[in-house]
């Protein structure tokens, strides 16, 4: 004859199931930065290439380890534009961190720049300012 099963026992493994796949799915959205770029005042986002990456302000030699960069094309033709950027693994949440955006012509020259505090879980909102030279 087998014991009765504690009522309480299962809700309490069934309740940890339920937080455990929570937790995991919170974890790998967390992995991921969605946002947007635009340029200043609103208008048409020159044609070029916008490369975004997760930067460290602090760091001013440039060796930033760990981080991860995706490239867009702008057209020249939209006002905004969608990114979506991975986390490093190990990301060092200890520090401010923020994304940063170039837009560069093909041959290379840097056209505007922007970037934006990163929170983990919000959307980035990037506006681009004209580099001056």
């Amino acid at each position: 004859m087998k014991p009765p099963v504690n009522r309480r026992t299962l809700l309490i493994a069934a309740g940890s199931a339920v937080v455990a796949v929570f937790a995991r799915a919170v974890s790998a959205q967390s992995q991921v930065v969605r946002g947007a770029v635009t340029y200043t005042s609103g208008e048409v986002i020159p044609k070029g290439q916008i490369n975004i990456q997760i930067a460290e302000p602090s760091i001013q030699d440039g060796t930033r380890q760990g981080t991860m960069e995706t490239k867009v094309n702008s057209d020249g033709k939209s006002e905004t534009i969608s990114f979506t950027l991975a986390l490093p693994e190990r990301l060092n949440t200890s520090h401010k961190m923020e994304v940063v955006a170039h837009l560069q012509r093909d041959d290379g020259w840097l056209l505007a720049r922007g970037s934006a505090p990163l929170a983990l879980g919000d959307p980035v909102s990037i506006t681009l300012y004209t580099a001056m030279y």
